[in-house]
């Protein structure tokens, strides 16, 4: 059974940070693009982010304050927020795809989510 557990929300000031983590199992990771979704309420699912499978490849909705990494050894992809932003807040979403892809439509697997809330 394949799961993806997404930790690390909660609730941050503006201008704070936050690492996400989303730790998988029943997969083999390494055969796996991560990428990272975020959902608002009242919108739609959209993308945050993704990193190829060997971490040699990443693209980003915005570059400047997100970073993704991954750890094959350990099965684990994060999600590194800096300089947040109340319009930040929403469910992180972490999905697994054999290749990089942006749609949401495109990812086999999905995690559950978790909150994060940026207050002004």
């Amino acid at each position: 059974q394949v799961q993806l557990v997404e930790s690390g929300g909660g609730l941050v000031q503006a201008g704070g940070s936050l690492t996400l983590s989303c730790a998988t199992s029943g997969l083999t990771f390494s055969n796996y693009a991560m990428g990272w979704f975020r959902q608002a309420p009242g919108k739609e699912r959209e993308f945050v982010g993704a990193i190829s499978w060997n971490g040699s490849r990443t693209h980003y909705a915005d570059s400047t304050r997100f970073t993704i990494s991954r750890d094959n050894a350990k099965n684990t992809v994060f999600l590194r927020m800096n300089s947040l932003k109340p319009e930040d807040t929403a469910v992180y979403y972490c999905a697994a795809n054999p290749g990089l892809a942006v749609t949401p439509s495109a990812y086999y697997y999905w995690g559950q989510g978790t909150q994060v809330t940026v207050s002004s």
